[in-house]
């Protein structure tokens, strides 16, 4: 069953708030990367590049979890349990492209490799756990 973030934690996604990601190998063992984050209102929004460890993770095993820390109090925290249930291209350019301006400050990251693909990853959060 889905669970939405906190009216009180939604300012994580508007600073730069680091996440570390859990996937799942294919051995079973545990893959941790740090991450930007977003957050539609339903989804938690992963972007990354096509063929790359947590994205391959989350496509042949959908289960994850998710810390992300206050940048201004690590003590203060989200620790999200759940799944990734689509993985598109639509629109991961641009979604990259609003990241680099939380995230660096800038518009548009200046030396983007123009063979990369870009790829939203949308995880259904099923279980918050909040920190103050």
């Amino acid at each position: 069953m889905a669970e939405s973030i906190p009216n009180e934690f939604l300012d994580l996604f508007e600073k730069p708030s680091l996440g570390h990601l859990a996937t799942l190998m294919p051995d079973g063992s545990p893959h941790v990367s740090p991450v930007w984050v977003d957050y539609d209102g339903c989804y938690i929004l992963i972007n990354t590049a096509k063929g790359r460890r947590k994205q391959m993770n989350m496509q042949e095993r959908p289960q994850v979890a998710l810390d992300i820390v206050d940048p201004e109090n690590s003590f203060r925290f989200l620790s999200i349990r759940g799944r990734v249930v689509e993985i598109t291209e639509e629109g991961a350019n641009e979604h990259r492209d609003r990241l680099d301006t939380r995230y660096l400050g800038i518009t548009k990251y200046p030396i983007r490799d123009p063979q990369e693909v870009r790829q939203i990853c949308k995880i259904l959060p099923e279980q918050v756990i909040v920190r103050q």
